[in-house]
């Protein structure tokens, strides 16, 4: 497996996706990698970022050393609309969400095959996957469900966004905050913490420190702002505990994010911090820049990796998108697949 490529989905091609592959190729940085995507729409991106990066058809995963350097290799997915090419920069549009689907879909098919490394996924616009009919909210939900054959269960997955100086995972992910609230049970927690613990093994620490931030303000002031963190929350880290993994909290969601940051001048006390919430969880990761920030799923039986930022539609275009977040993906999808 160590010898086989990265796969990068090419994601919306309405947006910077595909502008920035381009751009992670061109320097480098994306070598033994191919994009699962569309030619026409790869190519057209490269006209966009300039520099005559020359955009490959392959049909196969392997030989790709012998591509000139810079080149970007693209397997041709299955199924795409005819006319992607002509979709509209920064607009949603229905062919391009089934189009990123059909990525997604043929990257997974690959990765399980054992041909593929890892998957690192450009981004996609979750309107533009409605629109397409694609039955899933987002690329987490959509890849546990292809993670598995038909019928079997699905694994539990959790959202974990990472850079130099904060890890985070989320308890909750896309779903209305009045949902999200309900969402959060004892089980949820608890499994949370275990995949939390268990990624940041993975990651290379012998006995990770978890962090537990509450849901509500102060973590609830002993119920007087709210009971889950008495009901569900603290007996869920209780529960961890008992089972050995070094877990502490529920602690205020407004502090412990600054407790858990990695900074020249400030060791963070945690690991990871495990947030109930998506807002609550990946404003403190993004506030530090996206240029570093990565998405990982966790719990997935592939390792699959993406920048923290989305289609960026009012950029889109114009070959000024930073590929800093998706080099960032590639490079810990590399570490994290061994």
């Amino acid at each position: 497996m160590s010898a086989a490529p990265l796969l990068l989905t090419m994601g919306d091609a309405a947006g910077i996706g595909p502008e920035i592959l381009v751009r992670a190729f061109a320097s480098g940085e994306a070598a033994n990698a191919v994009v699962v995507g569309d030619v026409p729409v790869m190519r057209r991106a490269a006209g966009v970022v300039g520099g005559g990066c020359l955009v490959v058809p392959v049909d196969c995963l392997d030989r790709l050393d012998r591509l000139p350097h810079g080149a970007v290799p693209v397997l041709q997915a299955k199924d795409l609309p005819a006319d992607l090419c002509e979709v509209p920069f920064g607009h949603v549009d229905a062919r391009a969400g089934a189009a990123a689907a059909a990525c997604i879909r043929e990257a997974v098919q690959w990765v399980r095959a054992g041909v593929g490394r890892a998957i690192v996924t450009a981004p996609i616009h979750k309107e533009a996957l409605s629109a397409a009919g694609v039955p899933y909210p987002g690329h987490t939900e959509m890849l546990q469900a292809l993670s598995v054959d038909p019928g079997q269960p699905l694994p539990p997955v959790r959202m974990m966004l990472a850079n130099d100086e904060l890890r985070t995972v989320l308890v909750t992910i896309h779903m209305s905050l009045r949902r999200a609230i309900d969402a959060v049970t004892f089980e949820g927690v608890l499994k949370t913490i275990r995949i939390a613990d268990a990624s940041m093994r993975r990651f290379g620490l012998g006995r990770p420190r978890v962090a537990v931030a509450g849901l509500n303000p102060h973590a609830g002031e002993g119920g007087l702002f709210g009971d889950e963190e008495l009901r569900l929350i603290g007996p869920a880290v209780e529960a961890a505990r008992a089972e050995g993994i070094e877990v502490t909290g529920p602690f205020a969601p407004d502090t412990v994010f600054m407790r858990a940051r990695h900074a020249a001048d400030h060791p963070g006390e945690f690991d990871v911090v495990v947030a109930m919430t998506h807002d609550h969880g990946l404003i403190p990761v993004k506030y530090l820049g996206v240029e570093q920030g990565v998405n990982v799923t966790l719990g997935l039986p592939f390792v699959r990796t993406s920048p923290d930022h989305g289609t960026a539609f009012d950029l889109a275009g114009t070959g000024r998108a930073d590929p800093s977040s998706l080099v960032a993906a590639v490079r810990m999808a590399r570490v994290l697949a061994g």
